[in-house]
This record gives structure tokens, C-alpha cells and sequence, in this order.
């Protein structure tokens, strides 16, 4: 039993899929921790979300290949550990699983790795006068020299709407279809929430409007995940193929009851901000989540960004004004909002990865893990290859996590793998890689306007066949960098392989060896 004066070095808030990843860590690293828990186990998030309990990541299990790093490209589900065990693919053969399989998962993660849990222990301030303090529901408290938040988003985001305390809420709403029989339905909102809501009503509402502002943005276009997935959007079939459903682009402006119906009034993007305003019989508000920083004491509150939605956070993941405060999980998308993948697990879980190491380089003098290579195009050429191929991180992390090859003034060469790419360039000059005189950083990358190009559009692309450079890529490629002091210098983009495999000799590992050679003759040798 942990003393209520013992000091911990980590304080985990939080036992969802973020926090039990930082407590294998920290446990492996031998680090004093505890990882405390509102609910009674851990992904209590998942015993009430999604609504209509089916997740939207992807758990493929027959996949062909035998290796385990390839195979967490397409698990989306599973947490990392030397051991490769437990593996969400064993819990299910659905591709997209029920909810209820991932709160198993959890569990079993925590009790296989015998993670230090307190559960029950919901967290109600967190003061600092010195190190940090928490004080529990039951005045019990505890010390830490650091505190890692893993709280997710469990606060409804509502926005500012004349009216908005009229409308239900999906954290709450019945997800019965049957309760919405004959009944014209609107639901504020355009993301995942929202679409699988409106799915769920199709057999049974009258009419179903889903509506927000901007455009709609479908991730089999943009690449990234949080938007519109196609397991949801069946339901931009029944708009488009009319069969009474709708679309609306524009702003809600205000809600107001009228007799046992709402009117509601929408200011439409399309035809010039013309206000309309709407009967409906039910109005819901799927317009997602928020971090809670309530619990942090006034004068240790950390700032928030993105319309109050997260954290600020530095490229360490640290609070831009609470030092010593970090953040795990989800809430770390404020640092690739809408880009890349940390606002999921098959994201996050590196995430976490990279947070540990930096933690243990700050805080417990350990290097980031590194190994010596030759210093020849041929060597770092092949190191890259391999990497590129058969990497996980870089793939689910495309252009935040980058494989770094630092060049040293005594001509040394070091392959260090996963460092976030916007932590890299200060990190270096603050010397915690040690004395470089160049290197060349290795990210997965979609092409430029990847996001504004139809990727079913044959006409979209490259431009000759005998082009080998991937400049015109679209789909992801690798790309490697070359930087000195901070400042790029050169770059070189793999051509895009419809297997992924980018090992040919005359597509890519010749061109990559000429530009290691030929753009930067002066620090190879």
C-alpha cells in the first residue's frame, strides 16, 4: 500500500489505453508510479463509447505476414510491449470490433503486466506547492514529482448556440431506433459521432438531418482517420440518392422550444448565409469531447488550445506553462490536429513510447536507444530501406515520428528511431543526441495536396512513367531529410510502391543511394 507521504516519480492519471502504455513503460524502466483510475477498471471510456458500441479501428488479423511489427500496421487496437502479448487480434475476428472486446482487452493488458492501478480513485485536485499534490474523493493524497495526464476527452464539447441546454446529448440519448420512430431528427455535428448516430435512425426516423459548418471531409480523401470513415457514411447515400434525408453546410444559430417540437434556425453556407429556421422533433448535439482541467488547482491549470478542447503542449508533450505536466493519448492531437494519428491508439501508443524516452533522457540521464552504422551511401541507404520497410511507428505516425541518422564531427554514424519531428531540431542543438554535425531525418509522408486530390481519379499523379523521384506521389512514401543546425537542406522523396515494399533496386534504393552521395559529398564518407 502506497504511503500518503511516499513520493512517486510519475503520477498516471488515467487507466485507458495511454495510461496502462506509460505504465508498462514506466514499470520496465524500474520508475516509481502509479497509475490512478476513476472507474472500476481500466478503459472505463469504452463501457459506454461509442454509443452503439461498435469501434471504427481497424482489427485485421489475417494479414499474410508473420512479423509482428508489420502486423501492428494493420492492428489498431493492440498496445505495445517487448513481450508482443496480449494482442487485441486475439480477442476478435472483426474488423471493426465491439467496444466491449477492447474494456476485456484492457484488463487483461493491466493484469498481465501487473501495472500498478489504484482503481476507484477518482482525482478531484491537483495543487502545487512544490512537487505536485492529488487529493482523492476519499481525502487521500498522493505526491509526485510529475504528473502524466491520460484523462482523454471525457467532457461533452458544447458550443456557444442560442438555445444549446434544449438539445440532447449523445452521451446520453436513447440509442433504440425504435424511440425515434416517425420522428424528423437533427443532429449537430459532422464527425464520426454525428454519422453513426444518423446510420443507426435510418430505418425508423422520418427525416434525419446532420448538419455543422465547412466543408465534409471523408478520410478515404484526407488520410486521416478522425474524419468521416466510410463504415459510417452510408448514410450520405440515403441524402444524395433522395430519400428525404440532408447535409446541411452552415451555422446553427439558435434552438427554442415550440409546444412539443423545436425550431431551430441555420445560417446556410451555400446560398450566401440565407437564415432559415426548422421544425424538428428531436434535436442532438454530437459535436465530441473535451479535456477537463478542473481538477488542477487555479494556479497550476494548464493553458488550453483549440477552442478549449486540449491542452497546450510543447513538442515534448509537456504544458506549455505547468512544468513537470505531461500528456498522453488523444489529447496529444493538438499537436497533429487532424493530420496525423495521435488522437488514436494505433497513434498514441508510439506516442507514449516517445514520451518515455524523453522523460527518461531528461529526468534519468538515458540516451535515446541508438546503433552505429558505416558511414557509407551503401550502409545508410540499406539501414533506411529496412527500416522503412517494415516499421510500424513511422507508418501509423506518418510525418510526426521520424528514424533520425546523425552524422558526427568525428565522422560517427548513429540510426536512432521514432523521435517526434518537431522535437527533433531544438533537441539537437541542446545536444541531447550528442555532438552532430549533420543528419538526415526519415518520415512516411502522404504527397503535397494529398488531401485535395481524388485518390479514385486515375488522371491523378504522376506525370511519366520514367519519373522514379516521388515528388508527384501522392499515397505514402518515405522521405528523407537532410538537416544541419536546424536548417534543411536537401530532401529526397521514395517513390510510392503499390505493396509498400520500396526495396527495387532501380526505383529506389539507387536514387537514394546517388542523393546520399551525390547532394551531401561533403559529410559522407
Amino acid at each position: 500500500m502506497l504511503s500518503s507521504k511516499e513520493k512517486l516519480d510519475y503520477l498516471v492519471l488515467g487507466a485507458g489505453p495511454a495510461g496502462l502504455q506509460m505504465g508498462y513503460y514506466l514499470a520496465r524502466a524500474g520508475r516509481s508510479y502509479l497509475i490512478v483510475e476513476a472507474g472500476d477498471s481500466p478503459g472505463t471510456f469504452f463501457t459506454t463509447f461509442p454509443r452503439h458500441r461498435q469501434l471504427i479501428s481497424s482489427n485485421k488479423v489475417h494479414t499474410g505476414w508473420d512479423d509482428p511489427e508489420l502486423n501492428l500496421r494493420v492492428d489498431w487496437n493492440s498496445l505495445l510491449s517487448e513481450e508482443n502479448s496480449p494482442l487485441f487480434t486475439a480477442y476478435t475476428p472483426r474488423y471493426f470490433p465491439a467496444a466491449d472486446d477492447m474494456v476485456r482487452y484492457l484488463g487483461d493488458f493491466a493484469t498481465q503486466h501487473d501495472l500498478a492501478v489504484r482503481y476507484g480513485t477518482r482525482i478531484v485536485e491537483i495543487a502545487r506547492p512544490g512537487d505536485f499534490v492529488a487529493r482523492d474523493a476519499d481525502g487521500n493524497t498522493y505526491h509526485a514529482r510529475r504528473v502524466i495526464a491520460a484523462t482523454g476527452v471525457g467532457k461533452p464539447y458544447i458550443p456557444d448556440i442560442e438555445g444549446v441546454e434544449l438539445a440532447e446529448h449523445y452521451t446520453d440519448i436513447p440509442v433504440d431506433p425504435a424511440d425515434y420512430t416517425n420522428q424528423k431528427v437533427l443532429i449537430i455535428g459532422r464527425g464520426n459521432s454525428a454519422f453513426e448516430t444518423a446510420d443507426n435512425l435510418i430505418e425508423t426516423a422520418a427525416v434525419i438531418h446532420v448538419a455543422g459548418p465547412g466543408s465534409l471531409r471523408l478520410a478515404w480523401k484526407t488520410h486521416f482517420v478522425g474524419h468521416l470513415r466510410a463504415v459510417n457514411n452510408n448514410f450520405l447515400d440515403t441524402y444524395q440518392l433522395k430519400s428525404q434525408n440532408a447535409v446541411l453546410d452552415g451555422h446553427i444559430l439558435g434552438i427554442r422550444r415550440d409546444g412539443d417540437s423545436y425550431l431551430v434556425r441555420i445560417s446556410f453556407a451555400r446560398v450566401h448565409e440565407v437564415v432559415k429556421e426548422i421544425r424538428y422533433d428531436r434535436v442532438i448535439l454530437a459535436t465530441g469531447f473535451r479535456f477537463d482541467a478542473s481538477i488542477f488547482a487555479e494556479w497550476c491549470r494548464p493553458e488550453l488550445v483549440i477552442k478549449g478542447r486540449f491542452p497546450a503542449q510543447t513538442p515534448a508533450w509537456e504544458s506549455v506553462n505547468v512544468p513537470d505536466l505531461f500528456f498522453a493519448g488523444t489529447i496529444t492531437q493538438m499537436r497533429d490536429f487532424k493530420k496525423s494519428t495521435s488522437g488514436f491508439i494505433h497513434g498514441f501508443r508510439y506516442g507514449v513510447r516517445a514520451l518515455h524516452r524523453i522523460l527518461e533522457r531528461r529526468y534519468h540521464d538515458v540516451p535515446w536507444p541508438a546503433h552505429e552504422l558505416d558511414g557509407t551511401p551503401e550502409a545508410i541507404a540499406q539501414a533506411i530501406i529496412q527500416r522503412v520497410n517494415r516499421t510500424s511507428a513511422l507508418w501509423q505516425m506518418f510525418g510526426f515520428l521520424a528514424d533520425v541518422v546523425f552524422l558526427g564531427p568525428d565522422s560517427s554514424v548513429r540510426y536512432a528511431e521514432e523521435i517526434p519531428a518537431d522535437y527533433l531540431h531544438d533537441a539537437v542543438a541542446r545536444g541531447e543526441f550528442g555532438a552532430v554535425r549533420t543528419y538526415f531525418a526519415i518520415t512516411l509522408e502522404y504527397g503535397a495536396d494529398h488531401d485535395k486530390v481524388d485518390p479514385f481519379d486515375v488522371t491523378a499523379g504522376r506525370t511519366s512513367q520514367d519519373d522514379v523521384s516521388g515528388l508527384d506521389g501522392r499515397y505514402l512514401h518515405p522521405v528523407v531529410r537532410s538537416y544541419q543546425d536546424g536548417k534543411l537542406l536537401s530532401e529526397h522523396h521514395i517513390t510510392e510502391n503499390l505493396e509498400n515494399e520500396w526495396d527495387s533496386e532501380r526505383v529506389h534504393l539507387a536514387p537514394l543511394r546517388e542523393y546520399l552521395s551525390t547532394r551531401e559529398p561533403a559529410v559522407l564518407r
